[in-house]
Order: C-alpha cells, then structure tokens, then sequence
C-alpha cells in the first residue's frame, strides 16, 4: 500500500487484490482427505463461501474452488455421500472395506436421487484408499486427516507435484525428514502450506523478516481444560474432563492431546520442521483467551503476533489460497470492547510433554514417530477406562527410553517411510504392553 492514500472500500471488487481476482477467475481443483471431520466439513464452508464471493464480486459462476476428490474414514458414511453428491467429487475414498463401499455407492445413489442429480463417482476403498485420492491431480490436497497415517498420502501428494495444505501435524511428526526431502524436491514455488492455527499465525507472522532476522518462534497454548493443576491433580481427572476444551471443537484424540500438552508438543516440532528453527528457539506461552495464534519475535526486539477470534476458517483458506486473504472468511476482532490477553509460562513439570518431543526431535530418525505412536495408544486406553490420565505420558517416555536400544531405532540418515512404519508398529505394541 501506497502510505498516505485512501484505500478502497472493503467488500468492493476494487478491494481484491488483481492476484486474487486472477485466482478467483481462473479456478482451482482440490482433494480433500478427511472430509467428514472438523476440519473437512470446515473447507468444504470455505469453498462455498468463495463460490458466493466470486459470484457477487466478479459476476463469476463458476467455483473458484472446485473439488474434485474426498476421502474420509468409514464411521461417517452418510455425511461422506452428502458431500460427494453435493460437490461432484469425481473420486470418492473410504478406509473401509468391501462392505462399507457398496454401502457408500447406495448411499450416493440415494442422495443423487434425493437432489435430483445424475450422478456417478469412482469409488476407492481400504487401507490406501486416502493416498490414491492424494494422487488424484488436484491442484492442492488438504490433509485434514488425523493421526500418522496422514504421512503417506502426504508424501503422495507431494511426490506427484501437488500442493499440500497441511492439517495433519503428524506427517511431520513422524516422517519430518521425509517431508521435508519430498519438499526440497517439489517444482512448486510453495509446495506445503501449514493449516494449523498456530503454524498459519507463524507464517504470516514471519512474512514480516527475513529467516536472517528470526530470533525465536513462541507458540500460544490455551492450556486446555486443566491449566494451572499439578501433576497430582491431574492423576483421577476423566475422560470427559480432559474432553472439555475450553476454546476449541476438536476430535477426541486433538482434545485429549490438548488437555495433556502433548498437542502442543506436537506442534513446536511441526514448527521445527516447517520453518527450519532450531527446537531451543521455539517457545510456549499459555494465552487463555486464544486470540493470539502465535508470534515470532525478531532480532531488533519486535514481536510480530497474529490475531484474531478462534476459528479455523481463516487459516484453512489460506491454506487453499496461499498467499491471497479471502474477503469476509471469518470474522475480525472487535476492538471497540474491552478485552484482557494474559500471557503465562508452561508448567512443564504438570505438562512434560513439550520438553519430551524436544529431546526426541533432537535424536531425530524414529524418536518422534514412537512418541507418536505410543501416544495415540496411550490416549485410546485412557478413554477405555484402563489408564489414569497421568500414565499416558508416562507410557511415552518410557516408551522413548526403551526405544533407545530397540531393533526399530533408525537414524535420519537412513530414515524411510517403511522404517517409520516399522518404528510406529514396534512402539504400538510396546506401548500397549505397558498399558496392560
């Protein structure tokens, strides 16, 4: 911006930038995997609220966003098929099996009938049902799958030259190394673009400086539902306590993450990965009003946050339209109110979760895939009922500790996605002999 001049009025064609105008006019495909979840269904808002902004803006009726691929686990098949019939997704992907595939073509059949629509898409299913749909061609794939196996549909997309808009933080957290060897190798300018919160806050954030210029990356945390208890306090707390996210509307195991820290855990060596700062130069500071996404604090003393009230429509349309701002995606802050932000450091003894996956990501190789992978069995035997809330991290580091000398290990220099895997399904089943 010109300083001094008047700048046009906000909601007018004149307010678009020319770029975003060029993308709104000339469209652009994407995959969605994860559909049926939080952040699926949320991107599925984002591009129909782009459609209704290019048509009164640009006078345009066709989608700037069009999809052209879904896939989603098999415990949401109706809303799957919704989806499918409602934005004519040329593929459509279960995980199921055989069974829940002739279920979801019925479903499909049913729902065209219903809005009166001929409508046939290819279907896929089973256990690489979401990578095939990440190879489908699609100018960018959002991965809003969750858990480690969002790694290899990841690495298929980025393998096959598309963009990535990445919701799945354990695409880095298990294979960081890879993920960032298939981003080197990518003919795209921006091949991996971060959707999380914090990780879009730090992007823009960083767009501020140079890499020259960083001193240090400072992740927010609400706390979760448990911020300010001691470690004993936290020994009898209950699944449904630790569900009780004061701030956000997640999945379970997002949820049960964020209530032990181990969700920001996850995020500071996603950071790490995504922006090339060294794990000592990446902080945590727990802000309950989770209004600041994150910030990066520059070498003359600036801190540069990014703000706004918690919702992810902002962050995962930018992640679909990186580096261009949607017009009227969300809604701003209102600064004509009073408002408070806090700012308090991480107990770390009550939440060791942090400095845990720093000391992993420093041994780097599988080190952060076992603590993945014990976590996530971790977290399903708490809400089974046959672990205190306390001995899920406990079980990852002493998961961790035994990985030390385990057949599994591997280090960066010969990590795989096969040694990953391998690493992951020696952690599992250690992890789930401790549990029992």
């Amino acid at each position: 911006m010109k300083f001094g001049a008047t700048p046009p009025e906000f909601g007018t064609r004149e307010s678009l930038t020319p770029e975003l105008l060029d993308f709104l006019g000339e469209g652009r495909t994407v995959t969605i995997l994860g559909s049926t979840g939080s952040i699926g269904t949320q991107a599925l808002e984002v591009i129909d609220h782009m459609a209704s902004l290019a048509s009164t803006l640009t006078g345009s009726h066709d989608a700037p966003l069009r999809v052209v691929a879904l896939a989603a686990g098999r415990s949401s098949l109706p809303l799957l098929a919704r989806q499918a019939v409602t934005t004519g997704a040329a593929l459509v992907a279960t995980s199921g099996n055989a069974e829940d595939a002739a279920t979801l073509t019925q479903l499909i059949k049913d729902a065209a009938a219903v809005a009166g629509v001929s409508y046939t898409p290819r279907i896929v299913y089973g256990p690489q049902a979401a990578t095939e749909a990440a190879t489908f061609g699609a100018d960018v794939v959002l991965n809003g799958i969750t858990g480690s196996i969002g790694l290899e549909p990841t690495l298929a997309a980025l393998h096959s030259g598309q963009q990535v808009a990445l919701a799945n933080k354990e695409s880095l957290i298990a294979g960081g190394p890879l993920v960032r060897a298939a981003v080197d190798a990518s003919p795209l300018e921006q091949p991996l673009i971060p959707v999380d919160s914090e990780h879009s806050a730090l992007a823009q954030a960083l767009a501020s400086g140079t890499d020259r210029e960083i001193d240090r990356l400072i992740l927010t945390a609400s706390g979760g539902p448990f911020h300010g208890k001691t470690r004993e306090q936290l020994h009898d707390v209950t699944p449904a306590q630790a569900l009780a996210h004061p701030t956000w509307d997640m999945g379970l195991v997002v949820t049960t993450n964020s209530a032990s820290m181990v969700n920001k855990a996850l995020e500071v060596l996603e950071a790490h990965h995504l922006f090339g700062v060294d794990l000592d130069r990446i902080d945590v500071t727990v802000h309950r009003q989770s209004v600041v996404h994150s910030m990066v604090q520059f070498v003359d003393g600036s801190t540069i946050a990014q703000a706004s009230p918690p919702t992810m429509l902002l962050p995962i349309a930018l992640g679909l339209t990186w580096p261009h701002r949607v017009p009227g995606v969300a809604n701003p802050y209102d600064w004509s109110q009073s408002s408070k932000w806090t700012f308090e450091p991480l107990d770390n003894q009550a939440f060791p979760a942090v400095e845990m996956i720093k000391q992993a990501g420093k041994r780097g190789g599988t080190f952060p895939a076992a603590f993945n992978a014990s976590n996530e069995e971790a977290v399903a035997a708490f809400h089974a009922g046959k672990i205190r809330f306390t001995d899920m991290i406990d079980t990852v580091q002493r998961v961790l500790e035994e990985h030390e000398n385990s057949t599994a290990k591997t280090e960066d220099a010969h990590l795989t996605l096969d040694a990953v895997l391998e690493a992951e399904k020696w952690a599992r089943a250690r992890a789930n002999e401790i549990l029992s």
